[in-house]
């Protein structure tokens, strides 16, 4: 079994990282949505707030969340990621 961890391609420990960077961001993603949706929702309605027209909990979790989360998988994506070709080195398709 150790000489198959010897042999393991370097492209496994970036998908590996990557995947848990993207993990993690969908994991912020659900706390940004949760946190704003039942923590400003759970209000009685008469007591809501608005923004643009739209209830202050709808807004910032869904509208200024969506955008946050945009932000963010371009910025991860675009410093974090790293271009992983799929053919070994020295294979010819």
């Amino acid at each position: 079994m150790k000489g198959m961890e010897e042999n393991e391609d370097w492209r496994f420990k970036v998908a590996n990282r990557e995947a848990l960077i993207g993990i993690a961001l969908a994991i912020f993603n659900f706390i940004w949505w949760f946190g704003f949706a039942y923590g400003l929702g759970s209000r009685p309605v008469e007591e809501y707030t608005y923004v643009f027209g739209l209830p202050s909990w709808f807004f910032y979790s869904c509208i200024v969340g969506f955008i946050t989360i945009a932000i963010l998988v371009i910025l991860v994506v675009r410093f974090f990621f790293k271009e992983v070709p799929f053919t070994e080195e020295g294979d010819e398709v």
